[in-house]
This record gives structure tokens, C-alpha cells and sequence, in this order.
């Protein structure tokens, strides 16, 4: 394998996700010479190509079948829908490919030299980049950036066998060539539910097998439990506190093998597909990163400093590969403030102002802490909510399922956390986000005029609710 010592850059990427892109798009705009290593064929990361976008394609396809077949007579539209998947699915592919595309635009307009390639840390301040052809190219660099992503986990103690048919993982679950009639989806958090309510729309019957006695584990526990019944409204069945034990795949169907997390009788659930949604790990095998001496933690994670760091001068890891939440926007701001690191300025992300977001329908989304940390810290607060029944503009849309909960200090009124659920509660939630970056109040929030009739007006009432009244209901 022949190997050719390139020029000097002042920064490396390996991956390109949101964490890695958007990190090397910052650091070309602050005038640092960049190159980013990507192994699969197209930019983007998981997100962009099997993960946030095409799944969000195929969310919002399912919901307007969905929607085509139950409310459209009430709105006095009077259609018979008719699924055709496989446009659908070239829905989604067309998604996907207007997004990587755009990366790779960007990377050409920001002069950031992308390479399709392998890559692997050699030493601090060289990378080795092994291509398809079997040619290995070595990157002279002043710092390296280690944002390789998550991949699936699958479960816990178990070796599961995918065969993207039967038994799949989130990767296959976007791409099934048939709606299944059954459908077990092991694991109640956000890509089982997702996905799991993607199919269910289109017709499957969806059974979600979770470990923990909730959905949505670090949910709030008032949101949670609201959400699960709206989702059992509409369909999926769940078995929580439930342990997996085993899965069979045989004749062209799996089963699924479970028992009380707190012990009892064993239960096998049957399904055309069982969709494993256990959660993912850091992505950080084969990046030479033992051989170099950078820590990792029990769970594989790099470990970094506050500048993003690792123990290795000239090293640095950000996103699905570090401590915190794995959510593309989290890494996205961890690579700004990176790259204003590298470049000498002073890059920050507020940890405390993430939010969240399940693409379901009600959308969940939510900001800040709950309930129960709050309660768990000792700390008094107040509560404000408002249902979206309430609401001129929820109405108007049949869109009365959910509420907004605000949570806020109860001497200092400074807004704490926000739970929404409900229709656009993934865009609602960006004000809350807002008002807390600037250490705003609920009276902050509730004094703030707000367009009628929106379903924002929704966050302002439970804004009045926390700190007065609200005004209608």
C-alpha cells in the first residue's frame, strides 16, 4: 500500500457529521486550513444519510397519509388515500440526497478538502487516510478533531444477529421494503418510538417492549405518561418493566422473549419485524486511539476537558463520541465552539439549554430540567401549564392533543425547564430555549406579545399560569 506525506493543515475532521461539518465549516470562516475524513461515500454522518433526516422524511410522510385518511373528512376533504411505498421511500432518498449534496457544496465553497477514506490517528498531528483503492495518504496537521459518531448498541448482554429484514435496527428501519402487519420495537426511547409510529401509521400493529417502567426514560414523568396514552390511542401496545431475554428469528418472523425487569413469568411476543432500538455507543474503535494514548471511559467515550481536549496535546473529540447527550444539534455546537477555540477565540456551549425533541405526532419536546430533578436537588419551584384544548389555533388544526409545562424558580421566577407535547413542540420549544439562555422569567415570557391565533400562545398562558394566572381557561 503506497503511502504520500501531504502539506500542512491547521485542523483535521475525522467524521462528517453535524458535530464534524459544522465544526470544519466554522474553522474555514475563521481562516484555518481545514480537511475532513469521511468513510462512507457521502457527507453527512449518520444523521443526514440512515439517522435524523430521512427518518424525519418518512415521519412526516406518514403523518400526511395519516392525516389524509382520518381528518381530512372533517376538514370537509374527502379523499380514499392510497400508500404507495416505494415513492415514499424515494421520498426520503431525495431528502437525503439534497442534504448531503449541500454539505458537500459547502465544504467546496468554504475550500475545506473533503476525503472519502478511512482515517486513523498515527501519532499527534498525523492521520493516516486509508481510500478504497487501496492507497494511503498521510495529513500533516496542527490539530485533529475525533467526531466519529455513535452506531447502534444493540442489547445490553445479548449478541443480536440483524438481518435487516426480519430483526433490524434503526439503520434497516427506514429502508423496509414491505409495511409489516406486526411490528415489536425493543426499546421505548426516541428512535423506537419514531420509527415504531411510522409503521404503525402505515398500517402495522406496533408492540414496544421497554426495560424501564416509562417511555422516554429521562422524560419529564408528567409528559411521559401523558404521551404514552395519546401513542396507545393510537395504536402501539406496550409491555414496560420488561426485560428482553431473547430473539428468535426463523421462517421469515422474529419473536421476542421478555420477562419483568423485577422478576416473573417469561412472555414471547411474535412480529414480521422486530425493530431493536436499545440506544447507541460512541463510535471510537479503529481510530488508533490506544496506540496514541488517548483515554476513553468504561463507556467507550473519549474522554476531553472543558476545551474539548483529550489527554493528547493536539487532539480533540466532540459530539456522539463525548460525555452528554447524543443529539446532532449538541455536537453541531460543540464543533462551533471548537473551532473559535482553535481559531483563539472563546468558544462556549451551555449544557443546560439543549433541547430536545421526539418527532412523533404530538411532537415532545423539552428544555431544561424536570420535575423530578428539580425535587431530586432540593430545589422549590413553580408550575405552569396550559392545554393545547384551550387554543384557538390548536383547534382550528385538530390539533388539541398535549400542553406546555413551564417549570421556574419558585423566589426568583428564572424559568427552569419546558415540556411541551404536543403538534410543533419540536418549534415551540426554540422560544423557551431562548428565554432561558438569557436567564428570563416566566413573567418575561408571559409580558411578551405573542401573534394570535398561534400555538405559541399556548407557552405565554402557561407562562401567566406559572407566575399569575392564565388568561383563557
Amino acid at each position: 500500500m503506497s503511502d504520500t506525506q501531504d502539506s500542512a493543515f491547521d485542523l483535521v475532521v475525522i467524521g462528517s457529521g453535524p458535530g464534524g461539518y459544522v465544526c470544519a465549516i466554522k474553522a474555514a470562516q475563521l481562516g484555518l486550513k481545514v480537511a475532513v475524513v469521511e468513510k462512507r461515500k457521502t457527507y453527512g454522518g449518520t444523521c443526514l444519510n440512515v439517522g435524523c433526516i430521512p427518518s424525519k422524511a418518512l415521519l412526516h410522510a406518514s403523518e400526511m397519509f395519516e392525516e389524509a385518511g382520518h381528518n381530512f373528512a372533517e376538514l370537509g376533504i374527502e379523499v380514499a388515500p392510497k400508500l404507495n411505498l416505494e415513492t415514499m421511500l424515494g421520498h426520503k432518498d431525495k431528502t437525503v440526497k439534497s442534504n448531503v449534496d449541500g454539505i458537500a457544496f459547502l465544504f467546496k465553497k468554504n475550500k475545506i478538502e473533503g476525503i472519502i477514506g478511512t482515517g486513523r490517528i498515527k501519532a499527534a498531528g498525523e492521520v493516516e487516510v486509508a481510500g478504497e483503492d487501496g492507497a494511503a495518504r498521510t495529513l500533516k496537521t496542527k490539530a485533529i478533531v475525533i467526531a466519529t459518531g455513535s452506531e447502534v448498541a444493540g442489547i445490553p448482554g445479548m449478541d443480536v444477529e440483524f438481518d435487516g429484514e426480519t430483526v433490524v435496527s434503526s439503520d434497516h428501519a427506514i429502508a423496509l421494503s414491505r409495511v409489516p402487519e406486526t411490528m415489536v420495537v425493543v426499546g421505548g426511547g426516541v428512535i423506537g418510538l419514531e420509527l415504531g409510529s411510522v409503521w404503525g401509521r402505515l398500517g402495522a400493529k406496533v408492540t414496544v417492549v421497554e426495560y424501564l417502567d416509562k417511555v422516554l426514560g429521562p422524560m419529564d414523568g408528567e409528559v411521559s405518561t401523558a404521551f404514552q396514552k395519546l401513542l396507545a390511542k393510537q395504536g402501539m401496545t406496550f409491555k414496560l418493566g420488561a426485560k428482553v431475554t431473547g430473539i428468535v428469528s426463523e421462517g421469515g418472523k422474529a419473536s421476542v422473549t421478555f420477562e419483568p425487569a423485577k422478576g416473573g413469568e417469561a412472555e414471547t411476543v411474535s412480529a414480521d419485524v422486530v425493530l431493536v432500538a436499545t440506544g447507541r455507543r460512541p463510535f471510537t474503535d479503529g481510530l488508533g486511539l490506544d496506540e496514541v494514548g488517548v483515554q476513553r471511559d468504561k463507556a467507550g467515550r473519549v474522554e476531553i476537558d472543558a476545551g474539548y481536549k483529550t489527554n493528547v496535546d493536539g487532539i480533540y473529540a466532540i459530539g456522539d463520541v463525548v460525555k452528554g447527550p447524543m443529539l446532532a444539534h449538541k455536537a453541531e455546537d460543540e464543533g462551533v465552539a471548537l473551532a473559535e477555540i482553535l481559531a483563539g477565540q472563546h468558544g462556549h456551549v451551555n449544557y443546560g439549554v439543549i433541547p430536545s425533541v421526539v418527532y412523533t405526532q404530538p411532537e415532545v419536546a423539552s428544555v431544561g430540567r424536570t420535575e423530578e430533578e428539580l425535587k431530586a436537588d432540593g430545589i422549590e419551584y413553580k408550575v405552569g401549564k396550559f392545554p393545547f384544548m384551550a387554543n384557538g389555533r390548536a383547534r382550528a388544526m385538530l390539533s388539541t392533543d398535549g400542553f406546555v409545562k413551564i417549570l421556574a424558580d419558585k423566589t426568583s421566577d428564572r424559568v427552569l425547564g419546558v415540556h411541551v407535547l404536543g403538534r410543533g413542540a419540536g418549534e415551540l420549544i426554540a422560544e423557551a430555549a431562548v428565554l432561558m439562555e438569557f436567564g428570563g422569567s416566566s413573567e418575561d415570557l408571559a409580558r411578551t406579545c405573542h401573534a394570535h391565533p398561534t400555538m405559541s400562545e399556548a407557552m405565554r398562558e402557561a407562562a401567566f399560569a406559572a407566575f399569575a394566572k392564565p388568561i383563557h381557561i
